[in-house]
């Protein structure tokens, strides 16, 4: 693991950190507005009083915390592998049937920001169960990642895409502790409300730290999940989102390339209206990251 000086000083000090995932540079968002959103990203999380640590694996060796070069590479290079949990290993051995970059997933990222002892995390929105999945078994690794590694991840709730509901039933089955910051229901990644309900909900990031400081100490493992509504500007209705899904979800192909193939479909049918949404909260649960891991570090500190 190659850790960016700032970053282990910053952690030997017990300062924040943030946690950030490579796939939206690789996969999740295109050419070049990747690039822009990963700088923002990094910016909004230095804005709120902690370090950013953008994962990725490269050459075999796990990034923990990405130079201007390496965000290049992953925008530009063909081929790049997205890495889940059962990934890591193979990306980490060096063998030489992997490709040489690698982009972290949900999964992968947690993994990561574990081992490094950085105990939060910001994304988009995760990933879950898939629609059809009695016939498919489709369900992401997320969602098993969120049961069993501590990192606390700040989202905009699940994406829209998925099976909303039996997404919600997988996280109460698995014991994560679901929060909504400023909201009582779920949000859906570009629309503000699923209409299914949060376990707590938290006005400040001090008090959202407090909930993830007190699942630590019970020593139970698994994930504290904070859902972020996006913006009531660049969010959409999620009956104007129904329709572009119903509209495109037979053509998807089916298993990993599913999502970024819906996600870009559906940029192209909202005129960008969808794409504008997800860079907007993307940056925005970055910056609550960061004031997250801030008072998170105040209460360990104390």
């Amino acid at each position: 693991m190659r850790i960016l000086p700032e970053i282990e000083a910053t952690r030997q000090a017990g300062g924040a950190i943030v946690a950030l995932e490579s796939t939206l540079i690789s996969h999740g968002l295109p050419h070049p507005d990747n690039i822009e959103v990963a700088r923002s990203a990094e910016t909004a999380v230095r804005g709120s009083g902690a370090v950013p640590a953008t994962m990725a694996v490269l050459d075999g060796v796990a990034h923990v915390g990405l130079d201007d070069d390496t965000i290049n590479r992953l925008a530009t290079t063909p081929g790049v592998v997205k890495l889940s949990r059962r990934d890591l290993p193979a990306a980490l051995s060096g063998a030489s049937s992997m490709p040489a970059v690698g982009a972290t997933t949900v999964s992968a990222t947690m993994i990561l920001a574990h081992q490094a002892d950085i105990p939060v995390f910001a994304t988009g929105g995760i990933g879950g169960v898939h629609r059809g999945v009695t016939d498919s078994m489709d369900i992401s690794a997320d969602l098993f990642e969120l049961s069993a590694t501590p990192v606390a991840t700040i989202c905009a709730g699940p994406k829209a895409i998925l099976d909303l509901p039996r997404t919600r039933e997988y996280l109460e089955t698995m014991g994560v502790t679901l929060v909504g910051y400023r909201c009582d229901d779920m949000p859906a990644f570009w629309a503000r409300s699923s209409g299914l309900s949060v376990d707590i909900r938290a006005e400040t990031p001090e008090d959202i730290a407090k909930v993830i400081a007190a699942r630590s100490d019970l020593g139970i493992g698994g994930a504290v999940l904070v859902c972020n509504p996006v913006a009531e500007e660049a969010a959409i209705g999620l009956d104007v989102i129904e329709g572009w899904i119903e509209s495109c979800i037979d053509s998807a192909p089916a298993g990993a390339a599913a999502t970024p193939w819906l996600l870009a479909e559906i940029a192209r049918r909202s005129d960008g209206q969808s794409l504008a949404a997800n860079k907007r909260l993307i940056i925005d649960n970055a910056a609550l990251a960061g004031r997250i891991s801030a008072a998170l570090a105040a209460i360990r500190s104390s």
